[in-house]
């Protein structure tokens, strides 16, 4: 047995240098810096992989329903892009449905950039100059170096799992861990998208002064109203101050070779009626309900959670963070089948199933135990049926847990009914609308005469000046109206 174990272990210490040495010899040009690298990612596997996750991007955020807007920031992305490092790449460049202050580019060509992130730029070379770093990350190959550097983790990883077998259980979540650490850029890959975006712009003939403005705005935003931060500054690490780097950049260029174009109101009327903020119509919280106008229900989370409304479901966490009720869309079949397939899943058992209605709805609902690697969750699970659709409702907590939260879980899935407000139904988001002004004033006077529901510091923040700012007339200026 011994001697077993040894010959195992010096096959895999055979094993692994040799995996290395392969690894170490698949190297391939990087087609920015000319240098040779190392990349276990093929260029096939880098769009397939870019594919596939952009349209999970899409199946689960939504594009914005504007073809106008979707194809005026396509355009001008396939310019950047065809000029760049790597035009034969299946470039796609999508405005999301999402609030955020945010943009990413995913391997292979797709890039994203969400209607939040729209709604606080002000000219067309500041968009530029986003889809322009977006473009550096796939043209540097930034994704694939970092896929390549999970796998040889992985190779060590497998390694130690032949050698200890008691780390099996764990592989799946550690190579995802390791997926998640590697393909977070640094602050090397943020310098160098932002070199690549910087010369992208100016090729295409823009102003770079308005990335510097753009860098400004998401400055502001991270310590303005409320303290929030884009979503883009917390997936970009900082490298650094932007706005000086991308000055100093500017200075090191001739004089006569400084690009110019800002098309400032061209891209706000493009602008013109984007939705601001949260849609109310995809779900909003009153108080601890939460109404859905467009899908037409309404459900009660208890009282002291929180909540927060996701793309695939809205969900909610106990005070104690020891218990979750989770809502989604489950398909078209009906309650009782439903309930029979989640009930049939490996893992879990469940009690013997109760179908009736829940306030007119057809329904059915079970308690159930699961075993998952953390230990043993106990639940109460129910489907739901309102205008063709049908609705989980997933409650759960440790199995020692279930007593305490069994009465709450019950009540909570049982308050699923049809929304019938009609100042509910009838909700409208706010939306991005235009004024030339009429005469000069400061954006504190504009905001005093064309009022929007939100501070006068973010009306100026998505203006991308400062609230005593005097506005010449005839300036088109963003409020929210």
């Amino acid at each position: 047995m011994i001697t077993k174990t040894y010959g195992f272990r010096r096959a895999v210490r055979a094993l692994f240098p040799a995996a290395l040495a392969w690894a170490l010899a698949t190297c391939a040009t990087n087609p920015v810096t000319g240098r040779r690298e190392l990349s276990l990612v093929s260029e096939s596997q880098e769009i397939a992989m870019g594919k596939e996750a952009a349209d999970q991007t899409v199946a689960s955020i939504g594009a914005v329903p504007d073809n106008a807007l979707q194809s005026y920031v396509s355009g001008l992305g396939m310019t950047l892009a065809r000029a760049s490092e790597r035009p034969g790449l299946p470039w796609s460049f999508t405005v999301i449905d999402d609030p955020m202050v945010n943009a990413f580019a995913l391997p292979g060509g797709p890039v994203f950039v969400t209607r939040g992130i729209l709604s606080h730029m002000n000219s067309e070379a500041q968009l530029v100059s986003v889809l322009g770093h977006e473009i550096g990350h796939i043209t540097a190959k930034h994704s694939v170096q970092q896929m390549s550097q999970a796998q040889l983790a992985q190779i060590g990883l497998i390694a130690a799992i032949v050698v200890k077998p008691g780390l099996a259980q764990f592989g799946d979540l550690a190579s995802q861990g390791l997926g998640l650490l590697f393909l977070k850029f640094g602050r090397d890959d943020e310098t160098q998208a932002d070199d690549l975006g910087f010369r992208y712009m100016v090729g295409a003939g823009y102003s770079p002064r308005e990335m510097a403005e753009m860098f400004r705005t998401l400055e502001r935003l991270g310590g303005g109203a409320e303290g929030r931060v884009p979503e883009w500054m917390s997936t970009h690490p900082d490298p650094g101050n932007r706005v000086q780097k991308t000055l100093d950049r500017m200075n090191a260029q001739p004089a006569s070779s400084q690009a110019s174009k800002v098309e400032r109101d061209t891209f706000l009327q493009r602008t013109e009626g984007l939705i601001f903020g949260e849609n109310p119509r995809l779900g909003f919280f009153r108080q601890t309900s939460f109404l859905h106008p467009d899908l037409k229900f309404q459900f009660d989370f208890p009282g002291g959670w929180k909540t927060q409304n996701q793309a695939a479901a809205v969900v909610g966490v106990s005070s104690q963070q020891d218990a979750i009720i989770a809502l989604a869309l489950a398909g078209t079949a009906a309650p009782s089948q439903a309930l029979s397939e989640f009930l049939g899943q490996q893992g879990i058992q469940g009690s013997s199933g109760s179908t009736g209605s829940v306030n007119g709805l057809q329904a059915a609902a079970a308690e159930f135990t699961a075993q998952t690697d953390e230990g043993t969750l106990a639940g109460r699970v129910g489907f739901v049926s309102l205008d063709n659709r049908t609705y989980r409702l997933l409650a759960y907590t440790p199995s020692q847990q279930y007593g305490a939260y069994r009465s709450t879980f019950a009540q909570a899935l049982g308050s699923f009914r049809r929304l019938t407000d009609p100042s509910a139904l009838a909700v409208q988001p706010v939306r991005v609308r235009l004024v030339r002004l009429p005469r000069a004033m400061t954006v504190t006077e504009f905001h005093a005469a064309y009022p929007s529901p939100i501070p006068v510091a973010e009306v100026a923040l998505i203006n991308g000046v400062e609230p005593g700012t005097t506005l010449p007339a005839g300036t088109l200026v963003k409020r929210v109206q």
